[in-house]
């Protein structure tokens, strides 16, 4: 029986000798059709075609000889070694590696990618892909059948990107496309390719960057439920809502738990600092108000912030029904209609407020009607001023959050 396995990358150049090596000496070989048809593969060797590579692996490890599966790129990034090392299998792995078709993307957009998120695109992952995608400046996806460039573009409708779409990396028919993202869902794509997605945020100069994944010019704001003034410097005399205070907004954010691959509502956006604080965590944000300046107001907040979010005019909650579908919700305006339009999309988890016990008892019975365990809680802030340690002023709100029943760790 095999123990180890052989595991070499291709990205389209001429085999390494350790490769060609291991090659030569295989009895079996696992890969796609394009690696099996390469000349360096011996003849007499057992082919199998990589569909499944759990099933590929139970292959290998049954197989009397000396085993090698072909993949593209790097295998050990979003690659076969994850699964061929599961202890299942008790396989032993040895690796020889490629440049990964994201480090190749990159190469041919002529862009640095040390601040680029990396997502994988399957069908059932597609929709969270497209959530960072609206949340993050620079996004390498990793595509797959049914989760390509144009089911993408569809579904970031109203959210403007650009696409570099590299289609069959390191091979003859090698292409690479530059267009905007709402003229991609018009073409068709080779498989396998790669997609950045490049955009949403007002740029600035250079940052040395010293951590992957992050963009270097978001400037480092420390802490959240923040003052209102540090989303709106200028005092723009701005009316402050009920509910806006930050004690409120810091609960309710931590209720909902916000995160990467999310999409939050946020309806009543009014200053924009709850959407600005969501998308801080990593979640993309939909942030929707009646009151053309409460947009912009969110927009130049989200500006100042170096985040990317999208604001939508309207009134909820009619402007709801044409919106992807949420995570988690945060209900600044609208009472009792819109918790139960918002019930009806089924996000995880729901916070609203009132500032009457009647209010209260309303918004908790829509949220129990629709399906979702509610807590009900008054908070009460009151400021101080330090030097005498008078009032400044006071806030009294219910604060309703509502978790949906029929999902695990509600």
């Amino acid at each position: 029986m095999a123990d180890r396995v052989t595991v070499i990358g291709w990205d389209g150049s001429p085999l390494t000798a350790a490769a060609r090596s291991a090659l030569s000496a295989a009895t079996l070989v696992a890969g796609a059709a394009h690696h099996l048809a390469l000349p360096e593969v011996p003849p007499g060797a057992e082919r199998i075609r990589l569909g499944s590579v759990d099933l590929a692996a139970r292959r290998v490890a049954g197989h009397r000889g000396t085993a090698v599966v072909l993949a593209d790129g790097d295998p050990g990034f979003f690659g076969v070694v994850r699964t061929l090392r599961a202890p299942e299998h008790g396989l032993e792995v040895e690796v020889v590696p490629a440049v990964s078709s994201v480090a190749a993307a990159f190469a041919r957009a002529g862009m640095p990618w040390e601040d680029a998120r990396i997502v994988v695109a399957q069908q059932r992952t597609l929709r969270r892909a497209v959530n960072v995608c609206r949340a993050h400046p620079k996004v390498a996806v990793l595509t797959s059948p049914g989760a390509g460039p144009a089911e993408l573009a569809l579904l970031l409708d109203g959210v403007h990107r650009t696409f570099v779409v590299c289609e069959e990396l390191g091979t003859e028919r090698e292409q690479v496309s530059v267009l905007t993202s709402d003229k991609a869902a018009d073409h068709s794509w080779r498989d396998p390719n790669v997609v950045l997605v490049i955009g949403g945020t007002a740029g600035g100069p250079p940052a040395a960057p010293w951590l992957m994944g992050q963009d270097p010019a978001a400037p480092p704001v420390r802490g959240w439920g923040l003052p209102a003034e540090e989303y709106d410097p200028a005092g723009r005399g701005a009316p402050t809502r009920e509910g806006e205070d930050p004690s409120l907004r810091a609960a309710q954010l931590a209720r909902l738990g916000p995160r990467t691959g999310d999409l939050v509502w946020d309806i009543g956006c009014a200053g924009g600092a709850f959407a600005v604080e969501a998308a801080r965590f990593g979640a993309a944000v939909i942030a929707v108000d009646l009151d053309p300046a409460a947009c912009a107001r969110t927009e130049q907040a989200a500006r100042r912030h170096g985040l990317p979010l999208q604001t939508v005019r309207g009134r909820a909650p009619h402007v709801l029904e044409s919106l992807p579908e949420p995570d988690v919700v945060r209900i600044g305006a609208g009472g009792v209609a819109v918790v139960t339009a918002c019930t009806d999309r089924r996000p995880e988890r729901i916070v609203a407020h009132a500032s009457t016990r009647d209010e209260a008892e309303g918004i908790g019975a829509a949220l129990a009607d629709g399906g979702y365990r509610v807590e009900s809680l008054l908070l009460q802030t009151v400021g101080l001023d330090p030097h005498d340690w008078s009032e400044r002023e006071r806030s009294v709100v219910f604060l309703l959050s509502g978790r949906r029943t029929d999902t695990p760790h509600a």
